[in-house]
């Protein structure tokens, strides 16, 4: 690192020798942290440097230029082994954490300007990864479902890492061999692949991911849903995982897809809901045709359905199948998506499980170990023609500012997305037609579809990732294609939407065969960044440009007697405006999640603004927070309070760019 700036150097090589034999005792007043301060301060050019120069003068430093002085003092002290003191510092009461204002960033942080763009930053920032469905001319159904990613902080540094599922080679081809991806972020922008480091260069053939600390040690663990048993990670803490799969119980051997880690009893401990899909595999494997003559792939309708897994934490390391005692099961069921909600607001997280050419599913928590399917009686099982949909992906999110979560659903070409508001008397009333979403999907097959906010505006937005299911769609219906751009619908407010996919650069424009997606702040600048799978090809990473002009208030949540992510955490920001809620969740999305902390957009930046927060943890704790500022990012934990606070920082210096790498092979 290049601490010594040219300027600082001597002209002349003969001054520093002739000076070095003088006396370059220390003052006895002086001690080694005076000095260190005092030296590092003298390399300042400017007015701050130039009177720690004239303090070390006045201490009695030789009459030598000053800064020379700096650097045989340094000298010095490295081979003296010069001893500091050091004043422990107690930490904080919970009653001081809950009542202290947080740090005050700038009130006019500098950030950037102009037009919001997402680019294509896969390359550059060392993301090279392909998906291998295993396709080689048979037409296996898992073939068209893809994988889906994660953004995760599995070493606990405050930066999001990076996790890819990936499929493999069928038995008859047995190569090439691939594995799920984990990259690690470097601070800089850039990422590592430490896959096989970490312990999961493990053969599967994966679907889906759900991250979460399900044995409350500080580590985020893996699960990975797969065509066959799944699989459970555990994060050993030292950037290594351990299959626990066996011991835990939880290696379902069904065709499982999305997956959700959630405390459906508040017990502390998180459980584990498992969609699973088709009764398939490759003697089950059944002949269909588009055109008569050539064999496509068949739609889940030639196989009868799975029941999704409910798995409750024993908290020993092991679970329990509880899924016929919890009421779920369920073999009609055809899962692809999963979302956590706390629909009727009673403290108990629900489940909305979006099925594929099947009646979606809510599943709503009785608080006794037990769900009731409420989804006919809600409105959210069929289309408003009352058919069923071919539901893909799902999200749940205060998106129409009431406070109650309304719930986002990916369908079919031809059904057009579906948009419920939540009016919290236990009815959905579907919005799409009224808000211009509907319209503007209809054309569009729906993988992954998410809420969030990429202007920081305070209104969600709506993500979704689209992509055919048949490579040969085309032969029968030319307007329709197998690779089609996603959508970004900005909420205008009203519970109207305007696409906005043409206007935030050519990366979100190009067309690709979409399946999983996830966001999270990859940079730590404060907006929201997109990470996107493709069927059959290579995943990739945007970066949101200039989507942080506006203030924002990030939170990273951490229970005590709730579960140690503060998983079904609902929390409320409250402002001069109004108020914003969001509740701490895993899944959603299509077999994917995103980053846990959770980002409230505020708005214009305003001067002065405070805000306060309310936390109702699942234990049923509540924390109230007064005199928040904004662009920050905070951690809560459970009856604390603000246990930690750093301002955002809008804009880093970008990083040096470095040479390409060969992609390992996933």
């Amino acid at each position: 690192m290049n601490f010594i700036r040219r300027d600082y150097l001597p002209m002349r090589r003969s001054s520093l020798s002739t000076r070095q034999s003088e006396n370059t005792r220390l003052p006895a007043h002086w001690d080694c942290g005076r000095l260190a301060r005092l030296v590092w301060a003298a390399l300042d050019p400017g007015r701050n440097g130039m009177k720690a120069r004239e303090a070390l003068a006045a201490g009695g430093t030789p009459a030598v230029p000053v800064i020379i002085f700096c650097f045989i003092i340094v000298s010095l002290l490295l081979l003296s082994g010069c001893k500091q003191s050091v004043t422990p510092v107690s930490a904080p009461s919970a009653e001081i954490a809950n009542q202290t204002p947080s740090p005050s960033p700038s009130p006019t942080p500098p950030r950037p300007s102009g037009p919001i763009e997402f680019t294509d930053v896969s390359a550059q920032a060392g993301i090279h990864f392909k998906h291998n469905s295993g396709a080689f001319g048979k037409k296996y159904l898992p073939e068209t479902l893809g994988t889906g990613c994660a953004f995760l902080d599995f070493d606990n540094d405050g930066w999001q890492d990076i996790l890819i599922v990936n499929s493999t080679a069928w038995p008859e081809r047995k190569t090439p061999r691939t594995f799920l991806a984990l990259y690690h972020n470097n601070q800089d922008g850039t990422f590592t692949d430490v896959t096989r480091q970490a312990g999961l260069a493990v053969e599967m053939y994966g679907i889906g991911v759900a991250a979460a600390d399900y044995d409350n040690d500080g580590n985020e663990d893996i699960y990975i849903t797969c065509v066959g048993p799944n699989h459970l990670f555990r994060n050993l803490g030292n950037g290594k995982f351990a299959d626990v799969t066996a011991r835990a119980g939880v290696g379902d051997p069904s065709f499982s897809t999305s997956a959700v880690w959630f405390d459906y009893d508040n017990d502390g401990k998180l459980d584990l809901f498992v969609a699973n899909y088709v009764e398939w595999s490759v003697e089950k494997d059944q002949l269909c045709s588009l055109d008569g003559k050539n064999k496509s792939y068949c739609t889940p309708q030639s196989y009868k359905g799975q029941s999704p897994t409910l798995y409750h934490n024993r908290g020993n390391g092991t679970f329990e199948n509880v899924t016929q005692r919890a009421g779920l099961n369920d073999p009609t069921c055809k899962s692809l998506g999963v979302a956590l909600l706390d629909y009727n607001n009673d403290g108990r997280l629900d489940l909305f499980v979006a099925n594929d050419t099947e009646p979606n599913k809510l599943y709503k928590n009785n608080g006794n170990g037990t769900f009731t399917d409420e989804a006919v009686t809600a409105g959210v099982a069929f289309s408003e023609a009352g058919t069923a949909r071919a539901g893909m992906g799902v999200d749940a999110g205060d998106y129409d500012g009431s406070g109650r979560q309304g719930i986002v659903v990916g369908n079919f070409t031809n059904e057009s997305m579906a948009l419920y508001s939540n009016d919290g008397a236990g009815l959905f009333t579907d919005e799409a037609p009224r808000s211009g979403i509907a319209k503007m999907s209809a054309q569009s097959l729906t993988f992954a579809v998410f809420f969030f906010d990429y202007d920081l505006d305070g209104l969600l937005d709506v993500f979704a990732a689209n992509g055919h299911v048949s490579d040969d769609i085309s032969v029968v219906q030319p307007n329709v294609k197998y690779a089609q751009p996603p959508h970004l619908f900005h909420n205008k407010g009203k519970k109207k939407f305007e696409e906005m996919t043409g206007k935030l650069g050519r990366a979100l424009q190009r067309a690709i065969v979409g399946r999983g997606a996830a966001y999270g702040d990859f940079d730590n600048d404060g907006d929201l960044d997109l990470l996107i799978t493709s069927n059959n090809g290579p995943a990739r990473l945007l970066r949101n440009e200039n989507g942080n002009q506006n203030d924002l208030l990030r939170i990273k949540t951490v229970g005590t007697r709730s579960n140690r992510d503060g998983i079904g955490a609902k929390v409320t920001l409250k402002t001069a405006k109004g108020k914003l809620s969001s509740i701490v969740k895993t899944g959603s999305s299509y077999c994917s999640q995103s980053e846990l902390p959770l980002v409230f957009g505020l708005g214009p930046p305003e001067e002065g603004r405070t805000m306060s927060l309310e936390i109702i943890w699942p234990s049923g704790q509540k924390d109230i927070i007064p005199d928040v500022k904004p662009n920050q990012s905070i951690v809560v934990q459970e009856g604390k309070g603000i246990t930690s606070a750093a301002p955002i920082v809008f804009a880093r210096p970008a990083p040096t760019p470095t040479p390409s790498l060969q992609p390992s092979p996933h």
